[in-house]
């Protein structure tokens, strides 16, 4: 699967399957500080992505 990953932008590619939580773990990001959308849709850590998605990751930002 193609991952876009922001701050700092980069693009990587991921082979197989696997669940939200898993590509996080992977990658070393924490589920509570980022997320994780599928063609447009944010998906929930327990979500299985194919090979063939683009998922794109975002660090949650807050502000005041």
């Amino acid at each position: 699967m193609k991952v876009l990953l922001r701050n700092p932008r980069r693009e990587i590619e991921v082979q197989g399957p696997r669940t939200v939580r898993d590509l996080l773990g992977e990658l070393g990001l924490d589920r509570e500080s980022h997320l994780v959308i599928r063609n447009g849709t944010l998906v929930p850590g327990d979500q299985r992505l194919d090979d063939t998605d683009t998922i794109e990751i975002r660090p949650v930002i807050s502000g005041g």
